[in-house]
């Protein structure tokens, strides 16, 4: 791959990526808000104070790496409420959670759209909870709204990005055992391989596939 950043670097499925790149032998930097203790043991660059919500902190990002090219973004920051019709903040919630894992996305990806060179690749971590067919159970309503706002606005950027030579890849990490799903799951080892596995397999031709880490192509 190169060189890789990955957003939500300090915990979960984000360190679990950085650990695996940087054990592929890759150039990782690793982006978050603030860094854990396993994060700074892993030995990969860190860049904290990074904030998806914040124009001003990803500009700073920006500023920060120059021009400096990063082969694969990997957009991993995310939140997940388990929003209630009922609930009295319901509405808070949804839009809380659509700046993080809507907007979030698509505001590191235009701030560092100019650092992806030709054959470069932007990873969505998104979650098939985000597929309209695929919902039989309902609730979670800001976590499903956002994550299929999500994955419209990366086929979008695959169209956009595309004459620049830059593949996306939408991406299903599995239920996976982290402070997100109260640890029940498959592990973040055996997600992440299958996140890497996705990206490596993902170019021009497949662009903005919606993948399950395991393979399986998702429906819209």
């Amino acid at each position: 791959m190169g060189t890789v950043l990955v957003t939500g670097a300090n915990r979960g499925i984000g360190l679990e990526l950085c650990r695996q790149l940087k054990a592929r032998g890759e150039e990782v930097i690793a982006a978050c808000r603030k860094p854990s203790q396993e994060l700074q043991n892993l030995g990969v660059e860190v860049k904290e104070g990074v904030d998806v919500t914040d124009d001003a902190s990803v500009q700073s990002l920006s500023q920060w790496l120059g021009d400096r090219k990063i082969d694969v973004l990997i957009n991993n920051a995310g939140i997940l409420n388990r929003d209630l019709l009922d609930d009295e903040g319901l509405f808070d919630s949804v839009r809380w959670q659509f700046e993080v894992n809507s907007v979030g996305p698509l505001r590191v990806t235009k701030a560092l759209k100019n650092n992806i060179p030709s054959g470069g690749k932007v990873a969505i971590v998104t979650s098939r909870m985000g597929s309209i067919e695929d919902n039989t159970s309902g609730r979670y309503y800001g976590y499903r709204m956002s994550k299929a706002a999500v994955n419209m606005a990366a086929m979008s950027l695959s169209h956009d990005l595309k004459p620049e030579g830059v593949s996306v890849a939408l991406l299903h990490p599995g239920m996976v055992a982290t402070d997100m799903t109260g640890h029940n799951g498959i592990s973040t080892q055996e997600s992440a391989k299958g996140l890497l596995d996705r990206i490596d397999h993902t170019n021009l031709d497949n662009t903005c596939t919606f993948w399950h880490q395991n393979g399986q192509r998702l429906p819209w």
